[in-house]
């Protein structure tokens, strides 16, 4: 057995070879969980190589190697015992990569093909360097070499592919651009591997069970820790008792090791990362010869630290009042990321270079800086090397509260300016931007910015986000937006998720999708300020959103302090990036239409069309059409390398047309299903944490099950009611029980499996919705099960979607198995369709009951 580290690069290039995983491995399963963990291993890498630093390569692993039984002397095939999740992953970014660019550089997206993917004079399975388990191989070989189709478009490897092309198209945003090449060079020369190579006989079960030998293993924290105490020879013991003993009572270990990192930070250590942090203290004190009485300086300096650290986690340690309020929003936005600007504005306070005061307003820049970048959409992927360099790139001389403020308002930092702010609470789909506290935090602080004499009480008051127009808006409600059906659901799909159309409120279940009438006389009620001006209002339509948004906006922008001026917008740019993302994330058989993506970007239908006609490169460019399903007359063809004719290639991408030659509606992405494309976390309300047994019902209180059927009778029919009454009946007696969320809708419905107040222990098929005028719906949860298991497996997921689509009416295309479709709750009218929904059910039940427990 030989052990050597290596490189990527020198693993895969050469001369031709195969690495072959068995067929007895387990199928690819990196989730976005690791990708993301590994993106970010490749953009630290990348930024090591443009600055030039001479600094340590990033270790990603092992690799088991044996000879594979089909070894020859001139083709050597390598069977791939342990690893195989790192090769397939860094093996998919390539293609990514390659994809990326062969527009533009089409000899380079060829050299990358060659020199990591494939051996270009084999043929067969040959031709590929790596050859993955047989339930993996044909959508592997579809990224690598094509064609994809309608059987190589889903699961984890297209998954992990679509992931890399979305965030390739995101780092080529302008406000913290990546060279792509770089990126390439850091996968392929800055990941080290170990790589254990066994020879014929070697027991290579072995090898990998002591290269995977479980154990615990000691935090970053304990190594430091143990270092530092062999070093104080004399004055260990005081040390220990006086400094060490009460800092690690007073925070966990997790939290001491952060505090730890911030040390390293704040003493001007901008590069280093969490899992590097022993290595490079040790360093730190190696290269200076510390002795004993450093140690101990630097051991009495993280206790005191400690202290400043604390109030961070618990902001009510904080004694004063502005301050306070500063670190509980930052608290609950849940800004982790910020750390490092934060303790180091404490331990300035502390020293005395600045007062209380000024530290609120420091803290007021960076509150502004989240939110707003939060809501004008702007990516969040450089927030932690903006804030880790902030101790570091601090201007000198200046007032440290304006040298925050002028650190960043820099030009690569973009903080949104006063105008794009207020564009984008006009335009914006707000309801889709952040995490849903984010979300509630800003309608919150504009709340507060009434100054109502008698405030609402946000942490007693449970409030939820409601849309005063409702998503699934009736006719009376369209008719406030416009006399023309087809111009009030254009406005509607643009206007419902925008600010001027949210509120908070304690009664989301009463208000649901009522007509205004009804809102208004609930809204008058309200403590809320926001509230009682809405229920003001006579009439609820376009013209009367745009003008609350604008309200909105002006208070934003005064709670919110606006960067430096003298900052060049590039927020159209950025938008394009956002669109460019979406699109090369879209799934096999679908389409969208100009208006679809305007409003998932809150931009307009002809700015879209215009964008998309002039600009070369954007994948998928063609599957976006009119709102008919049509090709636009005014499409083009940007690259010499495209062309031919649009709808056959429709066709080829599985895209079905209808007898008057228009694209299959069903196929279609809304602009919600868009956002879910992207979405970086979903928050609609998680059953598996949230569902109750039938919460509520006190003496004389509505329970959330009746509040449910109460709603559902508003706009359905009773035999729609009676057919989901059976339907709940049903699915108890298979074992189930019916969970009513806590979350932001707080009168759905899930058909849950599992035990009852068990985060992590459920699952759930559906999730049933009362309508708003046009009924009530049943939400198929395929992107939730895509990482619950067994559903993890693609063709479970293909499985129940067909079982779905035996129902009459229901015909769900495969490309939302990725999504969230829905059918409505009035097919369970027809007996056949109960009778199969029912089978549907206790298949699923099935599939959750033989899962693998081990």
């Amino acid at each position: 057995m030989q052990a050597k580290e290596t490189l990527f690069a020198d693993l895969v290039q050469g001369r031709a070879q195969q690495f072959q995983v068995p067929l007895y491995q387990r199928t690819y399963s990196w989730t976005d969980k690791q990708l993301s963990q590994l993106w970010t291993d490749i953009l630290e890498q990348a930024e090591l190589l443009e600055s030039g630093e001479k600094a340590s390569t990033h270790f990603l692993g092992s690799v088991v190697l044996a000879p594979s039984p089909q070894n020859e002397a001139t083709f050597p095939r390598w069977l791939v015992v342990d690893g195989q999740q790192r090769l397939t992953t860094l093996s998919l970014a390539l293609a990514a990569i390659r994809d990326h660019i062969k527009d533009a550089e089409p000899d380079e997206a060829e050299r990358i093909d060659e020199e990591y993917l494939i051996n270009k004079r084999k043929n067969g399975r040959d031709h590929f360097r790596l050859l993955p388990t047989q339930a993996d191989r044909k959508q592997f070989a579809a990224y690598v070499r094509g064609p994809l189709s309608e059987q190589t478009a889903g699961g984890a490897v297209a998954a992990a592919y679509g992931f890399f092309r979305r965030k390739l198209v995101e780092a080529s945003d302008p406000a913290a651009p990546q060279d792509v090449f770089r990126i390439e060079q850091a996968i392929t020369s800055r990941l080290t591997l170990v790589a254990v190579t066994a020879e014929r006989g070697d027991n290579v079960h072995r090898i990998f069970e002591s290269l995977n030998n479980t154990g615990l293993k000691l935090s970053q924290a304990d190594l430091l820790r143990n270092y530092l105490f062999m070093k104080l020879h004399t004055r260990g013991e005081q040390v220990y008792e006086t400094h060490w003993l009460p800092l690690q009572d007073s925070l966990s270990n997790e939290e001491l090791e952060q505090l730890m990192w911030l040390q390293l930070v704040l003493d001007g250590d901008d590069r280093v990362r969490r899992q590097d942090l022993y290595a490079a203290q040790q360093q730190r004190f190696e290269r200076g010869e510390a002795d004993e009485a450093e140690i101990e300086a630097y051991i009495r300096e993280l206790h005191r630290r400690g202290a400043l650290f604390r109030r961070l986690l618990h902001p009510e340690e904080e004694p004063d009042a502005s301050v306070r309020a500063h670190l509980r929003r930052l608290d609950s936005w849940q800004a982790q990321v910020t750390y490092p600007a934060l303790i180091l504005l404490l331990d300035r306070r502390e020293r005395g270079e600045l007062d209380s005061a000024d530290t609120a307003r420091a803290m007021s820049y960076i509150e502004s800086f989240l939110v707003r970048r939060m809501m004008c959409r702007v990516p969040t992927n450089n927030l932690n090397r903006i804030f880790q360099a902030v101790p570091g790139q601090l201007p000198l001389g200046v007032p440290v509260a304006d040298g925050l403020h002028q650190l960043l308002s820099a030009d690569n930092r973009f903080w949104p300016d006063d105008e794009e702010l207020r564009e984008k609470i006009q335009k914006a789909p707000f309801y889709q931007f952040g995490r849903w506290h984010q979300r509630k935090m800003v309608l919150q602080r504009l709340e507060e910015s009434y100054e109502h004499p008698e405030p609402v009480d946000f942490d007693a008051a449970q409030l939820t986000m409601e849309h005063v127009m409702p998503q699934s808006p009736g006719d009376e409600w369209l008719r406030m937006l416009d006399d023309d059906t087809a111009r009030a659901e254009d406005l509607h799909s643009r206007l419902q998720h925008t600010l001027g159309n949210l509120t908070l409120t304690a009664v989301n279940s009463e208000l649901s999708n009522h007509p205004f009438e009804r809102k208004q006389d609930l809204l008058r009620g309200s403590h809320l300020e926001m509230n009682r001006r809405i229920a003001a209002t006579e009439h609820w339509g376009a013209e009367e959103i745009l003008a609350r948004a604008d309200e909105l906006a002006d208070r934003a922008i005064e709670l919110w302090p606006a960067p430096l001026p003298g900052i060049g917008r590039a927020e159209r740019s950025r938008d394009w990036v956002l669109a460019h993302e979406v699109l090369a994330a879209f799934p096999h058989g679908m389409w969208t239409s100009y208006g679809d993506l305007a409003a998932f970007l809150g931009s307009g239908a002809q700015a879209v069309g215009n964008h998309m006609a002039t600009t070369p490169g954007i994948a998928n460019a063609y599957r976006v059409l009119t709102s008919e399903g049509k090709v636009s007359e005014g499409f083009r063809w940007t690259s010499e390398d495209e062309g031919g004719d649009v709808r056959s290639r429709l066709i080829a991408d599985g895209v079905r047309f209808t007898v008057n030659g228009a694209a299959d509606p069903a196929q279609r992405l809304t602009a919600d299903d868009l956002a879910l494309l992207v979405a970086e976390d979903d928050d609609r309300a998680d059953g598996d944490g949230t569902a109750q047994r039938n919460p509520g019902g006190g003496q004389g209180e509505e329970t959330r099950a009746d509040r449910f059927f109460r709603q559902l009778s508003a706009d359905d029919s009773p035999e729609t009611v009676e057919a989901v009454r059976a339907l709940f009946a049903r699915w108890e007696e298979l074992g189930g029980w019916i969970g009513h969320g806590a979350g932001q809708v707080t009168t759905s419905a899930f058909l849950m499996l599992g035990e009852a107040g068990a985060p992590g222990r459920g699952i759930w098929p559906l999730t049933l919705y009362p309508g708003g005028g046009r009924g009530g719906t049943a939400e198929v949860v395929f992107q939730y099960l895509a990482a619950r298991e067994p559903f993890t497996d693609r063709g479970l997921r293909v499985g129940l979607l067909k079982h779905l689509n035996e129902l009459e009416g229901v015909e769900i295309p495969e490309g939302k198995l990725e999504l969230r479709p829905n059918f409505r709750l009035s097919l369970l009218e027809k007996d056949r369709n109960r009778e199969l929904l029912a089978e549907t059910l206790e298949w699923f039940r099935d599939c959750w009951e033989s899962r693998d427990l081990d």
